[in-house]
């Protein structure tokens, strides 16, 4: 009996202590911003040494880095009064060639968002790394020298007066640059972009030096109307086979002409492709050699520095001090 009561004073002393020992641990787990700013204004020396470290490296971080340049064109897609080969006649000629029994097919070729995914595309960037011989300045480059107007190369990486590559690569590497690595490193440069509003469209390319970002930019432009207008031609004079076949194999008179209008439109386009340089992209400002840099921001990129080296110093106050205070 003596052993139940005691038990009994005992649970209820528990009990009666219990929450102000719960208040007491709430109150010590309490962060006192006061307190904190205090931590903080007694180490603010080892926050100035510490941002002032970051400061330093990241000014010596952002001198090492080379000026990037970026030249750009802006075209505007060429007007053609051809409508993109048999397609183009469907509004005009709708009527006769459903008497006639020819299915003209309908819409308009958008040349321009074709002309800007051959842009783009692997095989469009393997002809034009070949044909210009880029690799070197798209892979071996390590900056530009602004006196002689001379880009240099990476020695490690190529030797330009035996036109060698020498790098150390692991397989699948090889020591030339491969097509997908070099489009990799081409994609990371180039730019292709169309105003939705207006039509027009803007390429760009960067390089160390602004010399050859203006000379790829030429070429882009050179290249891809070359490449479109071989194509209409090589379709067109296909499609004027065709007709002329047709032509041969019927007798109705209203189906005769219509294929011979076909023949004229497809005239027309090989006619447009012989006489305009310009085919599918007209430039409206040309690519200039840059003289301001486009890039690095050296500027910001020491302030990101400090911010960071501020941050993580205040932050190793804190740790410090909650390991102290719960050990």
């Amino acid at each position: 009996m003596t052993d139940t009561k005691s038990n009994t004073q005992e649970k209820v002393q528990y009990v009666a202590i219990s929450p102000d020992m719960f208040q007491a641990q709430n109150n010590d787990d309490e962060i006192d911003l006061r307190e904190l700013w205090n931590v903080i204004w007694r180490g603010k020396w080892i926050i100035i040494a510490i941002t002032a470290i970051f400061a330093v490296a990241s000014v010596f971080y952002a001198l090492s880095l080379p000026n990037i340049y970026k030249s750009e064109a802006l075209l505007a897609p060429a007007d053609s009064d051809q409508q993109g080969g048999l397609s183009g006649l469907s509004g005009q000629l709708g009527g006769l060639a459903s008497l006639a029994g020819v299915n003209l097919g309908g819409g308009k070729t958008d040349k321009t968002a074709l002309a800007i995914e051959i842009l783009k595309s692997r095989e469009f960037f393997a002809k034009f790394a070949e044909k210009h011989d880029i690799l070197p300045g798209l892979v071996a480059v390590k900056d530009w020298d602004m006196s002689s107007n001379t880009v240099i190369y990476d020695e490690d990486v190529y030797l330009p007066q035996s036109k060698e590559w020498i790098r150390e690569v692991q397989p699948p590497k090889k020591a030339k640059p491969s097509m997908q690595e070099a489009k990799k490193e081409f994609d990371a440069l180039f730019s292709v972009e169309q105003n939705p509003d207006n039509g027009m469209v803007l390429i760009g390319v960067e390089h160390y030096s602004p010399e050859v970002a203006k000379q790829w930019v030429d070429w882009l432009v050179q290249d891809i109307n070359s490449v479109m207008k071989a194509r209409d031609k090589a379709e067109a004079k296909n499609s004027i086979q065709y007709l002329q076949s047709q032509i041969a194999q019927t007798n109705i008179v209203e189906q005769k002409t219509l294929l011979y209008q076909l023949v004229e439109e497809q005239a027309k386009t090989l006619m447009f492709a012989e006489v305009r340089d310009e085919y599918v992209f007209k430039t409206i400002d040309s690519a200039q050699v840059s003289e301001l840099k486009f890039m690095p921001n050296r500027l910001l990129i020491v302030i990101f520095g400090c911010l960071v080296g501020g941050v993580l110093s205040t932050i190793f106050l804190l740790i410090r001090y909650f390991l102290h205070r719960n050990p």
